[in-house]
C-alpha cells in the first residue's frame, strides 16, 4: 500500500510449470492478504474496483487506462482479500478468465465478496480469454462497454449452474430450479429475495408463484425436513407415541426435572413447553412446568391421574421411569436438550408455509448448532 517492495512474483512467458512463482510467505509478504496493484489505489473508489486473476491482466488494464484494477498474487482469492477490498469500495467488477477454471474461480470469489457487503458484478470477456487478450484484440472503449453490461453476481452464478443441465429435459430443468432456489435463499432480506424471485421467473420464463413455492420448500428442507401439508393442531387426547432417541429424550428430561425441580429455571432458558412436540410429552411438560413454578416440586402421581383411561395412565407413568446414569447426567441432559430442540425445529419446519417463518427456522438451526448448554 505504501509503494514498498514486499516480494517478487514471476509468470512463465509461454509453456512451463509452475505458471506463477512467488517469494515465499513472510511477515510482510502474505499472498492471502495482499493484492497486486493495490499500491496504485488511493482513497475510496466510488466507481468500483476491477478484480483480475493475474499480474498481466492488471498490467494490460492499467496500460489501457483502468488504474483501478488489482489481482490476487498468483493464488486463490480469499476472505482476507475481500476484507481488504471492502475498505476501498462497495462495488467490484470480477474480471476472471472466461474459460472453465476462470468461471469456477469467480464462483468461489463471489460469495466471499458478498459476505463483506460488496456488490459484485461479473464482466463477460468472451470470446476472448482474459483482459490482456481482450484489450489487444479490441479496445479500451469496448472494455468499458463490457463493464456497463456486467452481470449481477446472482445471474452469473445461475448461468454457470444452468450449464450443468439440459434445459429441454424436464427432469434436469427441475434439478436446475432446485439449485436456483437454494441460491435465492442466500439473500437474507425479504424484499431482496422477492425481487430476485421475480427477476429469475422473468429471465427463465417460469411462474413466479411456482418458483416462490419451490423456494419455501427448499428452505424448509434446509431447516430440517421438507414442507408437508399443514396438519391439524395437536389433539391432547391422542397419543401417537413412538420411542426413539428424541421422543424418549423428552421423557428423560421430564423425569430429571421431577428429581431436580430447582433446575427448571436453567432448563426453561433452552426448552419451553412448546418444544415438547409429541404427545403425551407436551401435555405432561405443561403440567410439570406449572407444578414446579407454583409449588417448587412435582406430584408425578397427580399428573398421572390427570389422564382418563388405564392405557393413558400407564403411558404417562412410563415417562417418569426413564433413567440417566448418575455420572453422566450433565452431559446426557445436555444432549437430550439439543435433541428436543432439533425435534422442535423439525416439527415447526413441517408446518411452515411462509418464507419468513422458514428463514427464521434456518436462523434457529444455526443457533442450535452453536448452542452450549450450561446447567
Amino acid at each position: 500500500r505504501r509503494n514498498h517492495v514486499i516480494g517478487f512474483g514471476g509468470r512463465v512467458m509461454g509453456q512451463g510449470e509452475p505458471k506463477y512463482l512467488n517469494t515465499r510467505d513472510t511477515m510482510v509478504f502474505d499472498k492471502s492478504r495482499n493484492l497486486f496493484g493495490i499500491n496504485y489505489i488511493h482513497g475510496k473508489l466510488p466507481d468500483g474496483l476491477i478484480l483480475c486473476e493475474g499480474y498481466m491482466d492488471v498490467i494490460a488494464l492499467h496500460q489501457a487506462g483502468f488504474t483501478n484494477a488489482v489481482a490476487a498474487l498468483g493464488t486463490a482469492f480469499t476472505s482476507q482479500h475481500a476484507s481488504l477490498i471492502r475498505r476501498l469500495t462497495e462495488q467490484v467488477y470480477v474480471c476472471f478468465d472466461s474459460d472453465g477454471p476462470g468461471r469456477q474461480a469467480a464462483m468461489k470469489a463471489l460469495p466471499l465478496l458478498k459476505k463483506e457487503g460488496i456488490r459484485p458484478r461479473v464482466i463477460d470477456l468472451s470470446p476472448h480469454k482474459d483482459p490482456d487478450e481482450f484489450i489487444k484484440a479490441l479496445s479500451a472503449e469496448d472494455f468499458s462497454k463490457r463493464m456497463k453490461d456486467a452481470k449481477i453476481a446472482f445471474f452469473f452464478e445461475i448461468g454457470v449452474i444452468a450449464e450443468k443441465y439440459q434445459m429441454d429435459n424436464p427432469e434436469e430443468k427441475t434439478l436446475f430450479m432446485n439449485e436456483a432456489a437454494d441460491r435465492v435463499l442466500t439473500f437474507e432480506d425479504e424484499v431482496e429475495r422477492t425481487n430476485y424471485i421475480e427477476a429469475f421467473s422473468r429471465e427463465y420464463r417460469v411462474r413466479s408463484e411456482d418458483f416462490r413455492s419451490l423456494v419455501i420448500k427448499r428452505s424448509a428442507r434446509m431447516a430440517g425436513r421438507t414442507v408437508r401439508e399443514k396438519t391439524p393442531d395437536r389433539d391432547p387426547k391422542s397419543f401417537p407415541v413412538y420411542e426413539d432417541a428424541v421422543t424418549g429424550g423428552q421423557g428423560i428430561l421430564l423425569t430429571w426435572l421431577c428429581e431436580h425441580p430447582d433446575q427448571l429455571g436453567k432448563v426453561a432458558v433452552y426448552v419451553t413447553v412448546d418444544d415438547f412436540v409429541d404427545e403425551p410429552y407436551h401435555r405432561v411438560a405443561g403440567l410439570v412446568y406449572d407444578q414446579i413454578e407454583k409449588n417448587g416440586s412435582v406430584d408425578a402421581a397427580g399428573i398421572v391421574s390427570q389422564f382418563e383411561n388405564v392405557e393413558e395412565q400407564s403411558m404417562v407413568a412410563g415417562i417418569f421411569h426413564k433413567e440417566v446414569e448418575a455420572g453422566e447426567q450433565n452431559r446426557a441432559i445436555s444432549d437430550v436438550i439439543r435433541g428436543i430442540l432439533k425435534r422442535s425445529l423439525e416439527h415447526r419446519s413441517a408446518r411452515a408455509t411462509d418464507i419468513n417463518e422458514v428463514q427464521s427456522l434456518l436462523s434457529d438451526k444455526k443457533k442450535l448448532e452453536q448452542l452450549k448448554v450450561e446447567l
